[in-house]
Order: C-alpha cells, then sequence, then structure tokens
C-alpha cells in the first residue's frame, strides 16, 4: 500500500506510533521508529507551497475569509498525495489526431466525507481536484471534557462496500473523532479509507492505531504536517488554533 519512492518524492511516511504507551510520544521520537504499519500509514506531505500556505494558517493575524481560501488551496495539494492510489480503468478516445489510450476514475465513483463542521472548509479544496466524486457528511462532536467523540448527524449511504472513502478532518488532535469516523465507515462497508488532515499530533495518531487495531482494515493519513504535542485543553501545539473557529467565526 505504501508509494513507489520514485513516484512519491515530495511526501514522506511517518514512523508507526506505539499503542497506549506513545501517547506521550514527540515528533522526533515518531520519526525515528519502523515505517512499516499494520494497519495505518501517515504521509506527510513534504512541497515548499504546502509549508507556505500552511505557515500563513498558523498565523493568528489571518483573517477567516483568507484562512478559508488557504484551506482550500492547501487541501488541493494535499489531495494529489492522496489520491495516488484511486482507482482508474483503461479507456480508448480519439483526439484530433488519432485514436489514444488512457485512464478514467472507475466505478464506484469515490466518495468524499467531510466531518462536520470544520471538514467543510476542506471540500472545496478536495473536489476541486475530484470533481465527479460523491459527497456524504458526518457530524461528530467532541466533548471538552472528556475529549470523547459522539455522532450526532449522518448523510452517507447505508452500504459503502468497494467505495474509496476520502475523510477531511483538519486536525486530528486527540484522534477520538477521525478514529470514530473511521470506524462508523468500516461497519458501513468501507474497505479503503484515506482521511485528509492538515495537522496532526503524535498522540492521536497513536490513539487511533491502538483504537483501530482490531478492524483490520488498513488506511491512510495524510497531513501537511506531524506538530509536537497536545496541550492540557487537546490542542495540538504550535498547531493553529481551533479550525472551525478560525474558518467560520464564533457563533453563538
Amino acid at each position: 500500500m505504501a508509494p513507489n519512492r520514485d513516484q512519491a518524492t515530495s511526501s514522506r511516511e511517518e514512523p508507526r506510533p506505539e499503542a497506549r504507551r506513545g501517547l506521550g510520544a514527540t515528533a522526533d521520537q515518531l520519526q525515528t521508529r519502523a515505517t512499516k504499519l499494520a494497519v495505518m500509514r501517515i504521509q506527510v506531505v513534504e512541497h515548499p507551497l504546502v509549508a507556505h500556505k500552511l505557515t500563513a494558517l498558523r498565523d493568528r493575524t489571518t483573517n477567516s475569509p483568507t484562512f478559508r481560501r488557504l484551506t482550500e488551496e492547501l487541501v488541493t495539494l494535499l489531495a494529489y498525495e492522496a489520491t495516488r492510489e484511486v482507482r482508474t480503468e483503461q479507456v480508448t478516445i480519439s483526439t484530433p489526431v488519432a485514436q489514444a489510450e488512457g485512464v478514467r476514475l472507475a466505478a464506484p465513483k469515490p466518495l468524499v466525507v467531510p466531518i462536520l463542521r470544520a471538514g467543510l472548509g476542506m471540500l472545496e479544496g478536495m473536489v476541486r481536484l475530484l470533481p465527479t466524486a460523491e459527497v456524504g457528511f458526518l457530524g461528530m462532536l467532541r466533548n471538552e471534557e472528556t475529549l470523547e467523540a459522539s455522532t450526532y448527524a449522518e448523510r452517507l449511504p447505508d452500504d459503502v462496500s468497494g467505495r474509496q472513502c476520502f475523510v477531511l478532518d483538519p486536525m486530528l488532535a486527540t484522534g477520538g473523532t477521525l478514529a470514530a469516523a473511521i470506524r462508523f465507515l468500516v461497519h458501513r462497508g468501507a474497505d479503503h479509507i484515506t482521511a485528509i488532515c492538515l495537522l496532526a499530533a503524535p498522540e492521536g495518531c497513536a490513539r487511533i492505531e491502538s483504537e483501530l487495531a482490531d478492524l483490520h482494515v488498513p488506511f491512510t493519513i495524510v497531513v501537511a504536517a506531524m506538530d509536537d504535542r497536545l496541550n492540557e485543553r487537546g490542542y495540538i501545539v504550535p498547531g493553529l488554533g481551533d479550525a472551525g473557529d478560525r474558518l467560520y467565526g464564533v457563533a453563538g
């Protein structure tokens, strides 16, 4: 499932976080561990434009309209790497000069699943690259005291067997929300899942690998950066703050 190194020179794989015992692991410790993952693969996309846009997103002076635009642009760059294994089929077409062999996306269409609300800010950047993909929604809420996630709304097919699923969640912090979303999709029949995140924390990656080890369904997490740690409130450090609030402001 790992990409060919010659074909993916702009990205690298993060090594395997240790289950449970690795919840306090630092990003440097993650980078020194083995890169072969039984279930989870983490891909950090390294590209000057990714780093440039992420730096602007981190800046506390970046206003919401600019933050939304940069998020869309960054997600399109991440999606380019995340879709390296998208399924295609061979076709024959006619150019103005002659017949030619090519490929097109195979059926069934990929399914893009933003996690509400912050994942909505990533949707436009994803469908810009995959305009024929279908879109479902998962509403998941993190309890700020227990840091556990619960599902409050969903709009997805009852059976997603055979569909390549792309989950959009900007911040992989404690890992509870993304772990719950992946488990939800697996219970609906998904067997090929890729999550796209702007930032991740080592603690969240370790939790996901630990909690989902029983699923035996490989999945990939594509991120723009692996940050240092979580603070006592469960926020990524240095991070970029609350992605939902920075995308849409604070309502209520």
